[in-house]
């Protein structure tokens, strides 16, 4: 459940299977920290190899928030910055309906 500090008392996805910001996040959060673990680095090695200080990187597996460059900077000292080529890959499903 969300934290009251969201304002919003429950966040949609305690209910229903869609995905939310807050979701996506945590999601996000969870696989990045996994990856670290899985690569043997401390949150401090990490900051060193990747030159994104320890209290950005302590900061987002906390809370998610991280400027994107540093993002890349962390996904590069994980080998994963390959995976940022994949984001918004697919083509736009319209709507047939509408006829766009």
């Amino acid at each position: 459940m969300s934290t009251m500090k969201n304002k919003n008392m429950f966040d949609i996805s305690d209910f229903v299977g869609v995905e939310t910001i807050q979701v996506v996040k945590h999601n996000l959060i969870n696989r990045f920290k996994l990856r670290r673990k899985e690569s043997r680095m401390t949150q401090r090695l990490l900051s060193q190899m990747s030159g994104v200080s320890y209290a950005s990187v302590r900061r987002f597996e906390t809370s998610g928030d991280i400027s994107f460059a540093s993002l890349l900077k962390l996904s590069e000292a994980l080998g994963l910055l390959l995976e940022f080529n994949q984001l918004f890959s697919r083509p736009i499903i319209k709507d047939i309906r509408r006829g766009k």
